[in-house]
């Protein structure tokens, strides 16, 4: 092998190494830890039953009060989430369909087994009122 080929070889590698370096994200390691501190409002009877359905389906990896768990899961309770943002055929969708990681470093979120539209309209009318208590519009 010529010098002038090693030399290209080399340069590929360390370029190679560079993109996967640069392109690759590597989770945060998991506490548990509450992500955010989350205000619990006073609920209705609605935002009650999505409290129950949400702290069954949900909260092993969102967190108690939707607050997310540091190298598990982001909060719900967070801007991003805000309505304008995600609409709630987005929580829909990502029950049913799971979603893939875009925010946060989660990783992708698999679909929520055994559990129909009706119960997630409930949990999010919980979610819904978790972000108005805490300034989330």
């Amino acid at each position: 092998m010529t010098l002038r080929n090693m030399a290209l070889l080399a340069g590929a590698i360390v370029i190679a190494l560079g993109i996967w370096l640069f392109t690759s994200t590597t989770a945060p390691e998991a506490t548990g830890e509450p992500m955010v501190e989350v205000t619990v409002p006073k609920l209705n009877i609605v935002e009650t039953a999505g409290q129950l359905l949400f702290d069954s389906n949900c909260a092993t990896c969102h967190g108690k009060n939707a607050a997310g768990q540091d190298g598990v899961a982001p909060p719900l309770v967070h801007l991003i989430y805000e309505p304008g943002h995600h609409a709630d055929i987005s929580f829909q969708r990502a029950a049913k369909l799971g979603v893939r990681a875009h925010h946060w470093p989660f990783g992708n979120m698999p679909p929520v087994e055994g559990i129909d539209e009706a119960n997630v309209s409930k949990i999010i009318s919980y979610v819904r009122a978790l972000q108005r208590a805490n300034g989330i519009n």
